[in-house]
């Protein structure tokens, strides 16, 4: 039989037929070990076929796992040297980032960004939490907004409590599979609740000491919200560590500095310090954001992507 992993704990998984049946699977043990390097060789998205073992119990056995059209994909922060596979096959990935309570670091949201750059995978940065911000606080959101989309991304600001552009949030997804992704605490789950109710996914108030959420969502789940439309919800992520890219390879993963890429005086130009860089000169000319170069720095040096 074939179907979707909806759910993945680890071990076991719930995959959904074409007819609506949700089978609990396991993975069978010889493609456990085909030496994956990922943490976890089962995504949520992806489509696998089964072998019933019991009809009454709704149990199977994954035997086969589909080629992916695209995934999204971090460092382990457990096992050195793997990777651990959020989603599979999805349309878009959304990033709820904050800029307040908690913060969401640029570092991160441009790993993020990275990643999905990588891995063939359109992204779009939603702004939540818009009514906690003064109006300091808005105009330099409206700023930051507006630096991310002449750079082609899609950005949303949005308020749970307000409604603010919550049936703007509810266009997005129609019609897609879309991973929503970001830090504990930045309102994954209340804007789900808000477009979908009766899926009342357990939400958590932030500490006003640390100023950090705390997980509520412990595995990765897809949920359809109506016909053709479906979510993947994550955990709260702390960190995203890239995964296989080379320092050469990482300035084509930044949209702005792609067009300047052919006219380095080098051919393996890292656009650091090297003499005739034209990554370096748009910078310098204020063509690439200091934010954004910033970022590309931190990874090139693999610093932590929180701050």
């Amino acid at each position: 039989m074939e179907g979707i992993v909806f759910r993945s704990t680890g071990s076991w998984y719930d995959v959904r037929t074409p007819e609506g049946d949700f089978y609990k699977c396991r993975l069978r043990g010889k493609l456990r070990l085909k030496g994956f390097k990922t943490t976890n060789p089962v995504a949520v998205g992806d489509r696998v076929h089964f072998e019933v073992e019991d009809e009454t119990e709704k149990r199977g056995l994954i035997v086969e796992i589909e080629a992916r059209r695209n995934y999204i994909i971090r460092k382990s922060v457990h096992r050195t040297g793997h990777a651990h596979l959020i989603a599979a096959n999805i349309d878009q990935a959304i990033l709820i980032a904050t800029l307040a309570m908690p913060r969401t670091s640029f570092g991160f949201i441009d790993r993020f960004l990275v990643s999905c750059e990588a891995y063939d995978v359109p992204a779009v940065i939603v702004f939540n939490k818009t009514d906690i911000l003064t109006d300091e606080g808005r105009d330099y959101q409206a700023e930051i907004m507006d630096m991310y989309e002449s750079i082609g991304y899609r950005c949303l600001d949005t308020s749970v409590t307000e409604r603010y552009h919550i049936d703007e949030f509810r266009a997005l997804l129609d019609g897609k599979i879309s991973l929503l992704s970001g830090h504990s605490g930045v309102g994954k789950s209340s804007l789900i609740n808000a477009i979908k109710p009766e899926l009342n996914l357990k939400t958590s108030e932030i500490s006003h000491y640390s100023q950090k959420g705390k997980h509520t969502t412990t595995f990765a789940e897809m949920f359809e919200l109506w016909e053709n439309t479906f979510i993947i919800d994550t955990p709260g992520i702390k960190e995203m560590g890239l995964v296989d890219i080379a320092a050469q390879e990482l300035s084509h993963y930044f949209p702005e500095m792609r067009k300047y890429l052919g006219e380095c005086k080098f051919h393996n130009c890292i656009h650091v310090h090297e003499p005739g860089c034209a990554v370096r000169e748009a910078f310098e000319r204020g063509e690439i954001a200091d934010t954004r170069y910033h970022s590309y720095l931190s990874m090139l040096e693999d610093h932590d992507n929180r701050r």
